[in-house]
């Protein structure tokens, strides 16, 4: 990792980082603690909605024993006018050790990230449609629970590709990793962006070859006025239908980041099938934001080796 306070972008892990990440979360998971060598403080930012990311980040911290300081956007004093970064100032001058921040802003941290003076251990919690390092790592912690390994595996990301920095997160790592993708859903989403990743295919032609079928949410929030497609078109074109489902080989598992649109990305008798791993991932997340926030607070010794 270049800048070992901040876990921004996947960019910044090499493969044994990410591998010993996911060691350490396996071993949370497993029951596995750490010490700390004096009271650590933690808040979390969010400036988009989120159930999962934020409550998962919050529990993580709560289960690694840092008191956790409240932190509403829209009573903030960003409501009026202050800067992303003067807030974060702001919170690292009273005390706070440790955020996880959400931003609409793609590279909303690369200001921060050049100012000598900021020191805060930080998580992105996503920041618009760039990255999202912590899901990407708990979707690796579940893919690897699953296979064992990464390399020669077949992953398959579909849906709304170009609005969706889980997809950019992820088909970096994988590549990286040695898994071979595949990227499907409506064709004017697959940007110039994701050619050096894998090649765009439809759904039904790769099913019965894929490890893993990777689903996107639609992202309504982000499409210009007139990107128009019904839920119901989107589904039988694109989504993972009871059909398409029973064409995967059984050893074959799903992921969605959630939150999931049922009858839309995915059928909504599949959420919660055999093969999904959807809420085990969130289950995970716990765990890999642990290992993530350990691994920033040893960087400022706040952790007992």
């Amino acid at each position: 990792m270049t800048n070992q306070t901040v876990i921004v972008s996947v960019e910044q892990l090499t493969n044994s980082s990410v591998l010993n990440l996911i060691e350490r979360a396996e071993a949370f998971k497993q029951g596995a603690t750490c010490e700390l060598t004096r009271p650590v403080y933690a808040m979390n930012l969010f400036f988009e909605n989120s159930t999962r990311t934020k409550t998962s980040f919050e529990m993580a911290e709560r289960k690694l024993g840092l008191s956790v300081m409240s932190f509403e956007a829209e009573t903030s004093s960003v409501s009026k006018g202050e800067t992303l970064s003067d807030t974060l100032k702001t919170v690292q001058a009273i005390g706070v050790d440790f955020v996880a921040v959400r931003h609409p802003q793609n590279n909303y941290y690369d200001d921060l990230l050049a100012d000598p003076a900021f020191h805060l251990a930080l998580a992105n919690g996503g920041d618009g449609s760039g990255q999202h390092p912590s899901q990407c790592l708990l979707d690796m912690m579940t893919i690897h629970e699953e296979f064992g390994h990464f390399d020669g595996l077949k992953v398959v990301i579909c849906g709304d590709l170009r609005h969706s920095r889980v997809a950019k997160s992820n088909m970096q790592l994988l590549k990286r990793l040695g898994a071979q993708l595949y990227f499907a859903g409506p064709e004017e989403w697959f940007t110039a962006e994701f050619n050096d990743y894998g090649q765009h295919v439809t759904l039904d032609s790769i099913l019965d070859q894929v490890d893993v079928v990777m689903l996107l949410r639609i992202q309504h929030e982000r499409f210009d006025s007139a990107e128009t497609m019904t839920d119901e078109a989107f589904h039988v074109k694109y989504g993972l239908t009871a059909q398409r489902a029973a064409q995967l080989k059984a050893s074959t598992i799903w992921l969605h980041p959630a939150p999931v649109n049922r009858d839309v990305e995915i059928a909504d008798e599949l959420v919660e099938a055999p093969q999904s791993r959807i809420f085990k991932q969130m289950h995970n997340g716990v765990f890999m934001r642990m290992a993530m926030i350990e691994y920033l607070l040893k960087q400022k010794n706040l952790i007992k080796d």
